[in-house]
């Protein structure tokens, strides 16, 4: 950093005292910087960046920071550019592989300026020293909560160190849950950073309380919102639901401590991660329905998240779906029901989400009959969301207020802004509010009398209601029902018929330990009806019991003459028709905007619409922060927020969780401070005993004559670019070896002159053997390496051994099929002797199996394991790091690794190879592969396979 940057005029947009604070802080030594949410970090970064910027002659890299906040703060930069008047600010440069080429890349790194470089690229040009690491400035990590021990941003970070002892390292998070979990987690993650000093910013520091509470503050009204009988009823079920599946978990016996799963745990969005990981090291050894218990969680709090949010149909549907997919799969023989869905609890769950939507109640004289089992007297019931009357209710007396009590003029606008928490819910607030004064028309009922909602004085007739929408809404539900149950149908006659024939074949080859399949499947009812769509077998589920008949009227009831096809195109309008006549400006006076949560862009948000009224349609702690922030940080906008939630919902007591968990998380943070010790990490390496360092770069090949020769290199491992995907290649690092980045066409890791490695994961092991490339690799290996090695690996935090990626569905198709994971490996090394196979349980025990293969190795060529695979006169440097067009020409018939090479270098993209004819496509790839690249591309869809 030069000397003379505090001398160079800067200003900066830091309008609150601990923003301010905070920058000079930061700007003066390098700090983890861990900031409440809310509390607006990136514009503390901004200013950051902008004072090294303004300088003209630093290079700043930004590690760790996605699409939408490269935008942000490339913006941010400008503007501040632009403000300050810096001649010599070049704002932000976004460095990929899509745009930018390797000489593009190096000639911006000696320009100098900020950068915002995505972690792989960034480690990839460090190590092959395109980019110098001396000539850096320093490094800004945002999501430091991200950086773990063998994360990418920790080998940047590592690199950067060793080669650069003055650059400074800043890092930035608000998510200080993530700090909490493990053993020191606040110590462990300043080794991984190589910083000595955090920083910590809660709401409730003494600044922070002062700058927000100091102020004219906002006028905050909390309005609670009473939720229904039906949905209450819902949310007990679903509750109950959760604590049996919970309890359930607990008895299994897993060794597991369970004693932190609590129904308020169970509210936090990542529950489902947090009990999944603490299963994957025995996954293999619990039970099918300990399994399923877990998976079942997450059904349950995405029904407890559809109830709040959802109307009452489309929560309907969902439960539908839910029963679908709980379904048996084709040719199941196991009854694999979730455990949940037999409790009583369940079985309100459903009827009472479906007396929300319409509801019938059968006459004393009515008997059910062959054709007919459902009474004929069903009539929609099309309960409201709580909310909607709510929110018009909150409309109306703004518009009142704006009419009757004109405020003063101020920077503000009378726009109103409705903040909600995903699209969808924006959707249908803008779908409400749009119909919420259409009126339906009268229909005469089947019966003779008006609905009760037909009927009413003149206040009823103007008051705000969703009925034009909900039976519409119940209109596509009803058409969508009965093609659910005709799919319901057909799948169980597939079943059946797999089911049968399973059976017919075990009993001619005389299969033993099963009883008659009317002994394992009993049907309720002999009827043909019983095993149509309206089923209802011994442990299934019946979903679709409404008949058709019965539908039909329902849905003939809810029609609209004519009056929903005007009110679509209403509502489905092209904002481009007729432009010409119809186009204008808003008045910003005017304008209603609904916007969903978005974390730190919810700052852009205020600042564009400067809103006078805001709602906020559901609770949000962060959110609520950034309301005080816009408005203490402005004299001159007035601010009123309409606060709702739903009274006793989980909704409720997810936002008090939430508030609650990061004053916690502060509190031990702010503990663990206290009592840290200092981390000694200044130059990146650890204190090696040089005894030790000498012992291991000695060559000890003494065999046939050969003497000890002792080297100050360390040992090489020629990698390919694409493997820093992984952690191995920074494990490798750390073990001191040279990790030499290249593009490799054999293999993945060049060991030595003739040990070449080629790495799966489990997953990617099993789409090799699918479409054949794992054959290819191993042959290619196999020619030009003395010992080819296939390394398996396996990930440390999950069980070691392949059972959990085994089918545990019980369908026809599991370990009896010849084609399973274990019989192609058998096939791989019969057909290929010399082929080598590594197990290894963590990218660990790699590193430590990469060291002993190495001993008494020569060194790796990185020129030659480069050029191994490639045509005779065929340029390395042609080679492109963007895979994703590969990818899909591997994926193309007649397509193979060797011509692959070829046809990346003598065609621009995908589009020219599929306009090729099939006389180019021979001379390039051969007759029959340049035909079945022809006919892949020029066959019509319509032809029969």
């Amino acid at each position: 950093m030069p000397a003379d940057d505090e001398k160079l005029p800067v200003k900066l947009s830091l309008p609150l005292e601990y923003q301010i604070d905070l920058f000079a802080e930061i700007r003066a030594e390098d700090e983890l910087i861990i900031l409440a949410r809310g509390l607006g970090l990136l514009r503390i970064v901004t200013n950051l960046l902008h004072s090294y910027d303004a300088a003209g002659n630093n290079l700043v890299l930004v590690v760790g920071a996605d699409e939408r906040e490269n935008g942000w703060i490339g913006e941010a930069l400008a503007e501040h550019a632009a403000f300050s008047r810096s001649p010599m600010a070049r704002g932000l440069s976004q460095v990929s592989t899509d745009n930018m080429s390797v000489g593009t890349r190096e000639k911006m790194y000696l320009r100098g300026g900020i950068f915002s470089v995505t972690s792989r690229i960034l480690i990839v040009d460090l190590l092959s020293k395109l980019l110098n690491p001396e000539t850096i400035t320093g490094l800004i990590v945002l999501h430091a909560e991200r950086v773990s021990a063998t994360s990418i941003e920790a080998f940047i970070i590592r690199v950067f160190r060793q080669a650069n002892k003055v650059g400074f390292i800043k890092a930035f998070s608000d998510s200080p849950e993530h700090f909490t979990t493990g053993f020191a987690p606040l110590a462990t993650m300043m080794r991984n950073l190589f910083l000595r000093k955090p920083s910590l910013w809660p709401r409730f520091h003494v600044t922070v309380a002062k700058s927000l509470e100091g102020r004219k503050k906002a006028e905050v009204i909390e309005l609670e919102v009473p939720m229904t009988d039906s949905m209450r009823d819902i949310q007990n079920a679903v509750l109950e639901c959760v604590e049996v599946s919970i309890g359930e978990l607990r008895k299994a016996g897993t060794g597991l401590d369970l004693e932190q799963w609590t129904l308020d745990s169970a509210l936090h969005k990542s529950f489902d991660l947090i009990v999944r990981r603490q299963f994957d090291p025995i996954w293999h050894r619990v039970g099918y329905r300990t399994r399923q218990i877990v998976n079942d969680l997450t059904v349950l709090r995405s029904i407890l998240h559809a109830l709040l949010s959802y109307d009452a149909v489309a929560f309907n549907k969902f439960l539908d779906t839910v029963l679908a997919a709980h379904q048996q799969p084709p040719g199941s023989t196991r009854q694999n029901q979730s455990p949940w869905l037999f409790l009583d609890a369940a079985n309100t769950i459903f009827q009472t989400a479906k007396h929300r939507v319409y509801s019938g109640k059968p006459g004393e004289s009515e008997t059910p009959t062959a054709t007919r089992t459902l009474p004929e007297m069903l009539h929609p019931v099309l309960e409201e969301q709580p909310k909607w009357s709510l929110l018009a209710e909150i409309l109306d007396e703004i518009d009142r207020d704006l009419y009757l009590k004109p405020m003063v003029r101020d920077d503000s606008n009378a726009t109103i802004l409705i903040m909600c928490s995903d699209q969808g819910t924006c959707r249908q607030l803008r779908e409400y509010l749009h119909n919420m004064h259409v009126r339906q028309e009268k229909s005469p009922r089947p019966d003779g009398f008006e609905s009760d909602k037909d009927s009413g004085d003149e206040e009823t007739i103007t008051k705000p209601t969703a009925d034009f929408i909900m039976r519409r809404k119940l209109r596509n539900y009803l058409n969508w029902k009965k093609g659910l149950a005709r799919v319901s149908a057909s799948l169980f006659n597939e079943n059946q018929k797999a089911l049968e024939g399973f059976t017919d074949q075990r009993s001619a080859n005389g299969t033993r330990g099963k009883g008659p399949p009317n002994k394992r499947r009993r049907v309720r009812g002999g009827s043909a009806v019983a095993s149509g769509s309206s089923r209802f077998q011994d442990g299934g589920l019946q979903f679709a019991n409404d008949q058709n008949a019965e539908v039909l009227k329902l849905l003939a009831e809810v029609e609209s003459p004519g009056q929903d096809i005007t009110q679509q195109d209403e509502v489905v309008v092209d904002l481009l028709d007729d432009m010409e006549e119809y186009f204008e400006l808003y008045q910003m006076d005017d304008l209603v905007v609904i916007h969903p949560y978005d974390g730190d862009m919810d700052e852009h948000v205020l600042e564009e619409v400067r809103p006078r009224y805001v709602i906020m349609y559901e609770p949000d702690a962060g959110f609520i922060r950034r309301v005080e922030v816009y408005r203490s940080s402005h004299n001159n906008r007035n601010i009123k927020v309409y606060f709702m939630y739903y009274a006793g919902s989980v909704e409720e007591q997810r936002y008090l969780s939430a508030v609650r968990r990061e004053k916690d998380a502060f509190t031990r943070l702010i503990r663990e401070k206290g009592n840290m010790a200092v981390t000694l990490t200044l130059d990146g390496k650890g204190v090696d005993d040089p005894q030790e360092q000498f012992l291991r770069t000695v060559n000890t090949r003494i065999a046939g004559g050969g003497r000890l020769a002792a080297t100050a290199e360390h040992p090489r491992v020629v990698v390919d670019v694409r493997e820093f995907r992984s952690s191995l290649p920074s494990l490798l690092h750390g073990r001191s070896m040279d990790v030499v980045p290249c593009m490799l066409t054999v293999g993945d890791y060049v060991l030595s002159p003739t040990i070449c490695v080629e790495r799966k994961s489990v997953k990617d092991l099993i789409s090799s053997f699918k479409n054949g490339r794992l054959f290819n690799q191993a042959e290619t290996m196999l020619q030009h390496y003395k010992h080819p090695m296939l390394l398996i690996e396996f990930d440390q935090n999950k069980s070691f051994t392949l059972d959990p990626f085994a089918d545990h569905t019980g369908t026809l198709s599991g370990a009896a099929n010849p084609s399973d994971l274990q019989s192609r490996l058998v096939l791989l090394t019969l057909a290929f002797p010399r082929l080598k196979i590594i197990w290894s349980s963590s990218p660990y025990q790699t590193a430590e199996i990469f060291e002993e293969l190495k001993k008494n190795q020569d060194e790796s060529d990185p020129i030659k394991a480069v050029l191994i695979g490639l045509d005779a006169g065929e340029d390395p440097n042609d080679q492109s790091f963007n895979q994703t067009p590969q990818e899909m020409l591997g994926a193309i018939p007649g397509i193979t690794s060797k011509n692959m090479s070829r046809i990346t270098l003598e065609v621009g993209n995908v589009v020219e190879v599929s306009n090729l004819d099939e006389r180019e496509l021979d001379v390039m790839v051969g007759k029959e592969a340049g035909r079945q690249i022809y006919r892949f591309f020029n066959r019509s869809l319509f032809d029969d396979p």
